[in-house]
């Protein structure tokens, strides 16, 4: 059994955080749009947990989506590198 990686490794191994707002209808009320917030972490470009999360939608609920809007974010990034020449002291 393949031990699950924690956040900081996944975040390490390229994931980022993936945030999406699901808009929806339940079949008794049509004019009523429904919204559901949704956030784990996943891979860009291809978002594989987020589509099969779409899936699971489409099989198991009877709320038919109306949109999905996402954003993606990579929380840890390469950073920042300067060269400093020298130093100045100010006291």
């Amino acid at each position: 059994m393949a031990k699950a990686m924690s956040d900081t490794e996944m975040m390490l191994s390229g994931y980022g955080l993936t945030l999406a707002e699901f808009t929806y209808r339940m079949p008794d009320y049509q004019n009523v749009l429904n919204t559901f917030s949704w956030q784990l972490f996943d891979l860009a470009p291809d978002y594989p947990k987020l589509f099969k999360f779409i899936e699971f939608w489409h099989e198991n609920i009877e709320g038919s989506l109306h949109h999905v809007r996402f954003t993606h974010r990579k929380l840890i990034a390469p950073g920042e590198w300067r060269n400093c020449v020298g130093e100045f002291r100010v006291h």
